[in-house]
Parts: structure tokens; sequence; C-alpha cells
């Protein structure tokens, strides 16, 4: 219980407490935007290909540009990094609003404009990932990440909740145009918090121009930080699609409509929350990965659960139960990360591990999308689900023989 008091403290510092603020109301926007999206792109009539499409060039980009963002959040000034592009990326639901308002909205604008969110999320995003570890003590840091996922979950209850009003009274317009806004106290507040000017590494890590990513293959060949980043890859490319395809498979599957699919969207932003709570009373001194790979293996039986329940009100039930494996395994592994990976490292180690989730997704929505598409979404989703239980078995069991060096 004391280790549950001293993250709730962190709350009450004015940095991290306004980061947190500012963050779940970006991240309020964001999940409305998500509801809002892959529900626009059904009633323009797009097929489960095009909303796997969306999803996979949403999240594409990582592959080559988040890795580039790891060594500009080490390197470079992260305050005009999260400025810019997160501008930029400010844009495209603001376009979307416009493009709806006229009624010139088509299923290829919404692709396209993905595309340029997830181009930019790639380069900013680790920048903005390293902020916490950053402003808080290295023994807090397990804490911050807990409280930082737990905002993140509350989001996902809030916006879809959120969503689903706006939805019912004044369209998918006013979803759009809360992400819009959601940006700019995030922005504010990231360039308030961080200092201003690069980073400045020390003498003995000045910056090898002929080998840009020799930090990132160091990371890469630690067993275990190899592990906790191969889990994370794990769980999104296979139960990623769980979220992403949660519209197809309650309108196509349990003939629900809008207003159940932000229900159910809900319930696994509940059951993120639940679980990221959950870690806020685990010490900082606990060996996360045991509940990083476990909950990782529940994660996919609850997916094959989902996959062939019949019936609608079970599925927000097996949803929570989804919502809390998938922040438990997911928010362990990047403690995990971060807390045993080197300072001079922390960004691009943020920038693997958002390679691993968000390429992933990017990867697993495209192929469950063609799979739906010949299968069926029941199908697509139990083989995804087996596959994830395999798969976590085997990793897991390598991963918690690793030993522990020091990076």
């Amino acid at each position: 219980m004391s280790a549950f008091h001293e993250s709730l403290n962190l709350l009450q510092t004015r940095r991290f407490g306004t980061f947190c603020f500012a963050s779940l109301l970006s991240n309020v926007g964001t999940w409305a935007q998500q509801v809002a999206e892959p529900w626009l792109l059904l009633s323009l009539g797009a097929s489960s290909f095009v909303i796997g499409l969306d999803a996979f060039v949403t999240a594409a980009p990582v592959w080559i540009l988040t890795l580039v963002g790891g060594i500009l959040a080490d390197r470079a000034d992260r305050r005009r990094v999260i400025a810019i592009f997160q501008s930029i990326q400010m844009l495209c639901p603001t376009l979307i609003v416009i493009l709806l308002v006229t009624g010139t909205v088509q299923p290829w604008m919404v692709v396209v404009l993905s595309l340029v969110v997830g181009i930019t999320d790639a380069i900013s995003m680790p920048s903005f990932q390293s902020i916490v570890p950053s402003i808080v003590r290295h023994r807090q840091v397990a804490s911050a990440l807990a409280l930082n996922a737990t905002q993140f979950n509350l989001s996902r209850i809030l916006g879809p909740a959120i969503a689903g009003v706006l939805m019912a009274s004044i369209g998918a317009v006013g979803c759009f145009a809360l992400n819009a806004a959601s940006y700019l106290p995030f922005i504010g507040v990231a360039l308030w918090i961080l200092p201003r000017g690069r980073a400045v590494p020390s003498a003995d890590e000045k910056f090898d121009r002929s080998h840009p990513f020799a930090g990132i293959r160091e990371i890469a060949a630690q067993p275990h930080l190899r592990g906790a980043l191969l889990t994370v890859l794990l769980t999104s490319t296979l139960c990623g699609p769980l979220i992403i395809f949660c519209p197809v498979l309650v309108k196509d599957a349990l003939q629900g409509d809008a207003n159940e699919f932000s229900l159910a969207i809900g319930a696994f932003g509940v059951g993120g929350l639940l679980g990221a709570v959950g870690l806020l009373g685990v010490a900082a001194e606990h060996d996360r990965r045991r509940l990083s790979s476990w909950f990782a293996v529940g994660y996919g039986a609850i997916m094959a659960f989902v996959a062939v329940n019949p019936w609608f009100w079970g599925l927000p039930a097996l949803l929570i139960l989804a919502g809390l494996a998938m922040s438990v395994s997911n928010t362990s592994a990047n403690t995990f990360l971060q807390a045993t990976v080197s300072s001079h490292l922390r960004g691009r180690a943020v920038s693997l591990y958002m390679l691993a989730m968000r390429g992933g997704v990017s990867i697993g929505s495209l192929l469950t999308g063609i799979s739906i598409s010949l299968l069926g979404v029941r199908e697509a989703l139990l083989i995804n689900g087996i596959l994830a239980v395999a798969a976590h078995i085997i990793v897991g069991r390598g991963w918690l023989r690793a030993r522990l060096t020091n990076s």
C-alpha cells in the first residue's frame, strides 16, 4: 500500500501532475477520433480491408521513421521536435472536419490523412514518450509510467463515452473537432516542461555519424531487453487488431450500432485502467518480466474467447479483461525497458518500444484485414488469439531465463 500512496504523490508534483493532465486531455481527443474514424469509414462504404489499411498507414511509418525519432529524442531539441510535428498532426483532424462540413469526404482522403498522422507520430513520439523518465527521479520511473498508463487508459473510457454522445448528437464531426483542439494543451505543457536546447551527450557518448544506429543495435543485442521488445511486438501484431476491427465485429457479427461500439471500446478502457491502477501497488524493485509475459498469454486467450462469444453483452465483459491484460503486459514491458536501459539510450529504447507496439499493429491490422475478408471476422480473430498464446509461451520462457546486465 505504501508503494500505491507513493505513486499517487507524484500527481501532486507540479511538472508531472500538469503533464499527466495535459496528456489525458490529448488522449481523450485521440480516442474520440479512433471511435469515430472506423465507423465513418464503414458509413462511407469502406470494406474491412480499407479499415485495416487505414490502421496500417497510421502505424506503418514507425518501421522507417521511429528510429530516426529516437535519435532526435536523444540528440536534438525535443521541444522543437514536438512543436513542429504535433502541430502538423493537429491539421489532419482539422481538415477532416472541413471535409465533413462541406460533404466532400471520401475514404481515400481519410486514409491519406492517417498516413500523415503516422509519419508525424513516428518522428515525434519518442521525444514525448521519453518525457516521463526525464521529469522524475530514477526510483520513481516505474510509478510514473504506471500513472501515465493510468491516465491513458482513463482516456480510453472518457474518449469513447464522449464520442458516443457526440456521434449521437452532432455526428462524427464533433469527435474530429475535439481531437484537433486537444493537441493545444499538450503541446503547450510539453514546451513548458522540457528544457531549451538540444541534448548534450557526455564526452564518451559522442554521436557516431558513420554508425547512427549503433545504440539501437546495443539495445537489441541484450536478451533481457530484446525479450521485452519481442513480447510487445507479438502482442501488438496478433492482439492489437482486436480493437481495430471491433467495429466490424460489433456491426457485422453482433448486429450492434455506434453506441454499442463506443460502449465496447469504453469497456476495454475500463480494463486498461484497472490494470494500470493495479500496477501502482507493485514495488519498484519487482521484476516486471513475469507480469508482462503471462498477461500477454492471457490477452491472447481472451481474444480467442471474444471470437467465439455469441452475445453482445458478453463482449464488454471480455474486453474489460482484454484491456487489463494489455495494460499490465505492455506497461510492465515498458517499465522494465526504461528502468534497465542506460539514460543516454533511453530515446532510442523508447523508439524501439514504439516500433514494436505501433509497427506490430500496422502489420497485424493489414494481415488481419485480409484474413477477415477471406475467412470472416470471428475466424480471423480466433486464429490470432491461438497464435498469440503459443508465441508468448515460447518467447516468455526465454525472456524469463535471460540474465539482467547493465546496459
